[in-house]
């Protein structure tokens, strides 16, 4: 059993008997009636997408999926294409079965380690690694002296995905994001 409190990106579970996996956290609303998470889920089997609000606490199914280890070959329009590093089969997935992780990934990362979640066979989605270092390619200009990194602008990534960063952050610079819910976690070491 999982609770709406542990579900995740990429998480499945089984919701009035069909299957869904997480593609993106919406947020959260408290209220008089307790706290609703709101998450934009896709059904398994139907591929359809819809967004739910679930309460705080409600549990469900867990849906086993199976992962496997694969390799970035090449991005063609809206369909990424991955290499099963055992195999050596190309799975295709489409920019809507990736969700918010296809703003993460690039065809220049040859070192990203990503898995495939599978559903009877089929690919449904992607689990990426915590932290992913991308490049900024366009912001305001930063604002010298101001390193609090409380206040927030949007920023575009080199994968045309985007992301808020801290009032500091200049066009140009690598930083590491949280791929679980694209937030700014620092300035890239490299």
């Amino acid at each position: 059993m999982i609770t709406t409190n542990e579900i995740r990106v990429g998480s499945a579970f089984m919701f009035e008997g069909s299957p869904f996996i997480v593609q993106r956290m919406l947020g959260q609303k408290g209220g008089r009636n307790g706290m609703v998470t709101k998450l934009r889920v896709k059904n398994i089997v139907t591929g359809g997408t819809q967004d739910l609000g679930l309460d705080a606490g409600e549990k469900f199914e867990e849906v086993e999926l199976v992962e496997k280890s694969v390799q970035l070959s090449y991005i063609d329009g809206d369909d990424f294409h991955f290499m099963d590093q055992e195999t050596y089969e190309d799975v295709s997935l489409t920019k809507s079965d990736l969700g918010d992780y296809a703003g993460y990934i690039s065809p220049d990362d040859e070192n990203i380690e990503v898995k495939i979640t599978y559903y009877n066979d089929a690919p449904v989605g992607v689990k990426l690694p915590i932290n992913i270092t991308r490049t900024i390619t366009y912001c305001e200009p930063g604002v010298k002296g101001d390193t609090s990194g409380k206040s927030l602008k949007p920023a575009t990534l080199d994968t045309g995905a985007e992301v808020r960063v801290p009032l500091y952050c200049n066009t140009g610079e690598r930083i590491v994001i949280d791929t679980r819910d694209g937030s700014f976690v620092e300035r890239a070491k490299e």
